[in-house]
């Protein structure tokens, strides 16, 4: 079992708890200017993070089928951050992963989908050996192929980037 993954997966939960649990109704629903609200910044990861699921839960001989195998090793977090980064300001889009209109204003709910999202992702992470995450490839929106270890440590960054995001442009709005 992936432990330092797990962990980290763990790690983020708590984090993004205490963050976005931290917001009042009013501010949690309020978009940030043009940018997205807390609200909908929690439900685009939690959409995320269960479609990654889904591919989890897969047989992994239809994994191999649908997404090939990698032909490259697994590359680190920070490769990957820097990366995503690099597609995100050349344009790159959450697309299909963008939270739907808001029609649920139950922030409780809201922060218990992501909670229950990512303990049911570490359960997940718990059935796939180490040597698995690098032999399995799942489709990233703007990533292309990337293997499941990558999947997995880009579903922990992009928790932190939202939060950070998040943090920035209240600031740079004078948002408390």
């Amino acid at each position: 079992m992936p432990d330092e993954i797990t962990a980290a997966l763990r790690s983020v939960d708590a984090e993004c708890a205490a963050y976005w649990g931290a917001f009042g109704d009013e501010v949690f629903f309020r978009p940030i200017g043009e940018a997205w609200s807390p609200s909908e910044s929690v439900r685009h990861l939690t959409k995320g993070i269960r479609a990654v699921l889904k591919a989890l839960s897969m047989p992994r001989l239809v994994l191999r089928i649908l997404f090939g195998r990698p032909r490259r090793a697994s590359v680190t977090y920070e490769e990957l951050r820097t990366r995503y980064m690099g597609v995100l300001e050349a344009g790159g889009k959450a697309g299909r992963f963008a939270p739907s209109a808001e029609t649920q204003h139950d922030r409780a709910a809201i922060l218990r989908h992501l909670a229950s999202a990512n303990r049911s992702l570490v359960e997940a992470v718990g059935q796939w050996s180490d040597a698995d995450l690098d032999r399995h490839q799942l489709p990233h929106p703007l990533l292309g192929k990337i293997t499941v270890r990558e999947m997995l440590l880009f579903t922990i960054y992009h928790q932190h980037h939202h939060m950070a995001v998040t943090s920035r442009r209240r600031a740079a709005a004078g948002t408390p």
